[in-house]
């Protein structure tokens, strides 16, 4: 089943920079797929199109059609908010809020208008267990999210965005600043989750690309060059761009 059905999507920011160029592409559900390639590819400002987070850069102009749920998502009267509820997102960095851990995970359902205070207990446990991080923080709910090590606030903010129990989950390397092994750990929660949700990942390498990709696109200068399963676009690519980026040729 397709999640996304991505038809000439294209992205100019103000500067006249075209971030993406009649990219085409059809992204499967609950499977993980791998948006890699150099930087300034365009992989980031894919990942922001899905959610519309694009509406916060100065854009220029914005061509093409982005279908979820057989809705064109770029309209200008998608509802945004919902949209967002839908598709979460969570960036290279974490960025927990100044408040408890407990309050951290659930502060999009507050803001949803959840206040029955059982709901809200069981959607923060069953979110930090999705998370793998129950078992760490349960008898410390009440600490600030800033007293956590860095991998475990990448998973706090992974557990507010798993709360609203969304369809899709975008991450932007989102192991970028953590070690060896809280990454491993990371990679292995989020295989574990897309046998619930449709997770799109920029990773930080190749490497890390390849260890967690079902699917995979290759980006360069704002085009989709390949599309394929992980499998194949890792060992067996078809153009000579992609098995020169994944030999480390370039890049």
């Amino acid at each position: 089943m397709k999640e996304f059905i991505i038809r000439n999507l294209s992205v100019k920011y103000s500067d006249d920079n075209e971030s993406l160029r009649n990219v085409s592409i059809e992204i499967e559900a609950r499977a993980i797929t791998v948006l890699f390639g150099p930087a300034g590819g365009g992989k980031s400002t894919f990942l922001r199109v899905l959610n519309r987070l694009n509406d916060l850069a100065d854009l220029k102009e914005m061509k093409g059609e982005v279908l979820f749920q057989d809705q064109n998502i770029l309209d200008p009267q998608t509802d945004v908010i919902n949209l967002r509820r839908k598709i979460g997102m969570v960036f290279s960095r974490p960025v927990p809020l100044p408040l408890s851990i407990y309050d951290n995970v659930a502060y999009g359902l507050v803001m949803a208008g959840e206040h029955d205070r059982e709901k809200l207990d069981e959607g923060v446990e069953k979110a930090l267990k999705q998370a793998f991080l129950w078992d760490e923080v349960h008898d410390r709910l009440k600490d600030s999210a800033y007293s956590l090590s860095g991998g475990q606030q990448q998973r706090v903010c992974l557990a507010r965005v798993l709360a609203l129990e969304p369809q899709v989950i975008l991450l932007d390397e989102p192991t970028s600043a953590l070690d060896p092994i809280v990454t491993a750990n990371i990679e292995e929660m989020l295989r574990e989750l897309k046998k619930q949700y449709t997770i799109i990942i920029a990773p930080h390498n190749v490497q890390q690309a390849a260890r967690v990709a079902d699917y995979a696109a290759f980006f360069l200068m704002g085009e989709l060059i390949e599309y394929g399963s992980g499998i194949d676009l890792f060992t067996v690519p078809k153009d000579q761009r992609t098995s020169d980026y994944v030999t480390g040729r370039f890049g």
